[in-house]
């Protein structure tokens, strides 16, 4: 079975856990420790999905994870350049970072038109269920046309990572 590659981006403010669901995903890690990504850093793994048709495929996903500083916003498109998808991640428990995913849509999309998006409510362990269900409204209301899916996740837990991942990698081929 030849093996299918393809560029995604993890996109989002500082300390939104990018790089903690990527850990998680990759290498079934969770650290509490916040290191500050500089720049990009790239991740590798295989997937193994099922296309439309019945086919099974083997994407090797291309994981991008971005800074999320402002003054990245100026080099991102360099970055982007190329991605399939992107995974806009947001912190349940900072408004102002799901306020900015239409920031982060506007840029991503300006770059890759026809790119998939697929956001990540990251961290709702620390969250009530009714605040949740309360932010999800607000973000299909304000994004959900430009969203292929929405997610709840918890880098920590686990909780859809695996699921962001594979339903990415089922999207791009």
């Amino acid at each position: 079975m030849a093996v299918l590659s393809k560029k995604i981006c993890t996109i989002g403010d500082f300390s939104v856990g990018k790089t903690s669901l990527i850990r998680r995903f990759v290498e079934g890690k969770f650290s509490d420790r916040y290191l500050s990504t500089v720049g990009v850093k790239i991740s590798r793994k295989p997937v193994n999905v099922t296309n439309r048709a019945g086919e099974d495929k083997s994407v090797q996903l291309l994981i991008w994870d971005l800074e999320g500083h402002t003054k990245f916003k100026s080099i991102a498109p360099s970055y982007l350049q190329g991605s399939s998808g992107a995974l806009f991640v947001a912190d349940v428990t900072r408004l102002e970072t799901i306020e900015r995913l239409g920031d982060h849509l506007d840029l991503f999309f300006s770059v890759n038109p026809k790119g998939v998006a697929i956001a990540a409510l990251n961290k709702s362990d620390l969250l009530e269920a009714d605040k949740l269900a309360h932010l999800q409204d607000q973000v299909k209301t304000e994004q959900g046309d430009r969203l292929t899916s929405l997610y709840f996740t918890s880098a920590k837990t686990g909780e859809n990572v695996e699921t962001i991942f594979s339903q990415m990698a089922t999207l791009l081929v």
